[in-house]
């Protein structure tokens, strides 16, 4: 299947942080405070998905207040920080919002993402991700994580489903 088709079925963007959403870099200053650096342009994508009609999620594997932050500056609509697999998190938002894996794409790097991303109908690595999670993803974006990855992803699943043009055309 190709990647326009696949990408034209989501209904539902999931991601990584740490590596994904971030460049993977993990700050911690000598008062226990916690510094992650977030890309913009990742969060005009997650906001140009919402407008299109797309939900959003996260789930980590490391608790952050810096996430909670950003997806909640970002109005994404679920955050799920476990420290015990992904899986239990994954299967409560197919529930929740009534999805098939096929409707589902998830963006990550590392072991723990492993997982979805064999389920998932669109499954995307970052090139800074393990080699292990490049060779199973549908595709590999060409920014790295913390760099516009996330973007790229939503503009690929909105122009295979012909949204691209309508959610932009305020910016042209």
């Amino acid at each position: 299947m190709s990647l326009e088709d696949r990408a034209g079925k989501i209904k539902m963007l999931v991601m990584d942080v740490d590596g994904v959403l971030t460049d993977g870099r993990i700050v911690l200053g000598s008062r226990g405070e916690e510094l992650k650096f977030f890309h913009v342009q990742d969060g005009v994508g997650i906001n140009l998905a919402h407008r299109a009609g797309l939900k959003t999620a996260i789930i980590s594997a490391r608790k952050s207040g810096a996430t909670e932050r950003r997806a909640r500056e970002l109005g994404m609509h679920d955050v799920y920080q476990v420290e015990d697999g992904k899986e239990g998190a994954y299967e409560k938002i197919l529930q929740d919002y009534g999805l098939k894996d096929e409707e589902v794409a998830y963006i990550g790097d590392d072991f723990h993402d492993l997982p979805l991303l064999n389920r998932v109908g669109l499954a995307v690595s970052v090139p800074n991700g393990r080699d292990e999670v490049k060779e199973i993803a549908h595709y590999t974006t060409k920014a790295s994580g913390g760099q516009g990855a996330v973007r790229e992803v939503v503009e690929a699943i909105l122009k295979s489903q012909g949204k691209w043009e309508k959610v932009t055309a305020r910016y042209r």
